[in-house]
C-alpha cells in the first residue's frame, strides 16, 4: 500500500509530509487548544512538536493536510500498516486547526483516506484515547464503529486507555 499518497477533494489536498513542511505544520499545530485532550499534550509546544515532527517523518506514513482554496497548512495525519490486525490500515495522529473543527472538514479527509486504504486492505482502524471525547465524536459521526478498549503503553511509563474504531470494506 502506498503509505503516502497525494490525495484530494474540493475541500483538501493530502499530499506526502516532507521536512521542508515543518514551520508550516508546526504553525498550525502550536494552539494549545487543540491538544487539550490529547495523552501528548506537549504537542503544541516547539519541543513537542520537534519530536512529533521527527516521529511523523520517520513513519514513512505521514501526510500533510493543506486547504484546497487556499493552499494553507491546515493539520496532518498518518496510515500505519497493523500487522497485529490482519494488515488492517490505521489512520491516526490526525489533527486539524480549529477552524476547522465542527464541518465537513475531518469527515472530506477521512473518507479520502479510508477510500484510498480500501484499495489495498478490508478494514481501517483508528485509536482514541479514552479521554480524548471531542475526537471520539468527531468518529462516531463517520460510519466508524466503536469495538474494543485497549490498555495501550505510550512509551512514557503511563498507560492509557484506548478507544478502537473500525470501519470495514464492503464487498
Amino acid at each position: 500500500m502506498d503509505l503516502q499518497p497525494i490525495l484530494k477533494n474540493d475541500l483538501v489536498r493530502i499530499r506526502p509530509l516532507s521536512p521542508k513542511d515543518f514551520k508550516k505544520l508546526y504553525q498550525a499545530a502550536s494552539d494549545d487548544l487543540i491538544w487539550e485532550q490529547h495523552p501528548d499534550r506537549d504537542r503544541g509546544t516547539l519541543s513537542g512538536f520537534v519530536s512529533f515532527f521527527s516521529e511523523s517523518l520517520k513513519s514513512k506514513g505521514a501526510l500533510l493536510i493543506e486547504d484546497q482554496k487556499t493552499g494553507i497548512t491546515i493539520g496532518s495525519s498518518r496510515y500505519k500498516i497493523l500487522l497485529d490486525y490482519n494488515g488492517a490500515v490505521e489512520i491516526g495522529w490526525t489533527f486539524l486547526s480549529r477552524k476547522y473543527w465542527g464541518g465537513t472538514y475531518n469527515a472530506s479527509i477521512k473518507e479520502l483516506m479510508v477510500h484510498h486504504a480500501f484499495k489495498f486492505v478490508s478494514q481501517v482502524i483508528l485509536f482514541v484515547d479514552s479521554d480524548n471525547l471531542r475526537s471520539q465524536k468527531a468518529i462516531e459521526k463517520l460510519d466508524f464503529i466503536r469495538k474494543d478498549q485497549l490498555i495501550i503503553n505510550r512509551g512514557s511509563g503511563q498507560a492509557k486507555n484506548d478507544m478502537v474504531y473500525s470501519i470495514n470494506r464492503v464487498q
